[in-house]
């Protein structure tokens, strides 16, 4: 066998992966829709669903995917999760609580969240009661306990909840 320095090698492997990415980016048998599964502990919203695109609430900066995306895992934070269905149908939006998303290679994505709602369902006037709630409890909480960190939780994603309607904050 040939001998082959490890910078030899180095530049093989960024070619033929290089190689891989322009075949699957400029492919023209590439799918113009993905597969969605969004589950919650209780029920399962979309199983095997075919769609153009998700905008996921990702912990580091909201992204989208579509098919034939890099396959990725994130951490959701608080926030909306838009589905795009095609078409020029508007998206359909949900509140999600936080989870993960994660992108696999074959154009599959998997939304796993502990709570999700329909933004349509929220109601303003009681997300903005139980923001008030929540950041009183966590100014009366004593710091470091269990009571001051579910306070937190609560504020942070009232907060979301409201910016998603369109509330103003305080």
């Amino acid at each position: 066998a040939p001998y082959r320095s490890n910078a030899m090698m180095n530049n093989l492997a960024v070619r033929r992966s290089a190689n891989a990415f322009m075949r699957r980016a400029f492919s023209t048998e590439a799918s113009s829709t993905m597969t969605l599964n969004f589950n919650l502990p209780e029920e399962s919203i979309y199983s095997g669903a075919s769609v153009a695109q998700v905008i996921i609430p990702g912990f580091d900066g909201e992204y989208g995917v579509t098919a034939n995306h890099v396959p990725v895992v994130a951490q959701m934070k608080p926030g909306v999760l838009q589905i795009m269905h095609g078409g020029s149908e508007a998206p359909e939006k949900f509140f999600v609580s936080g989870g993960f998303a994660l992108t696999h290679a074959d154009s599959v994505t998997d939304i796993s969240c502990p709570e999700a709602a329909r933004l349509d369902d929220l109601d303003s006037a009681a997300i903005t009661k139980n923001y008030e709630e929540a950041k009183a409890a966590f100014s009366a909480a004593t710091p470091g306990t269990m009571e001051h960190a579910e306070a937190q939780i609560a504020v942070e994603v009232n907060h979301a909840m409201g910016t998603a309607l369109g509330l103003t904050m305080v």
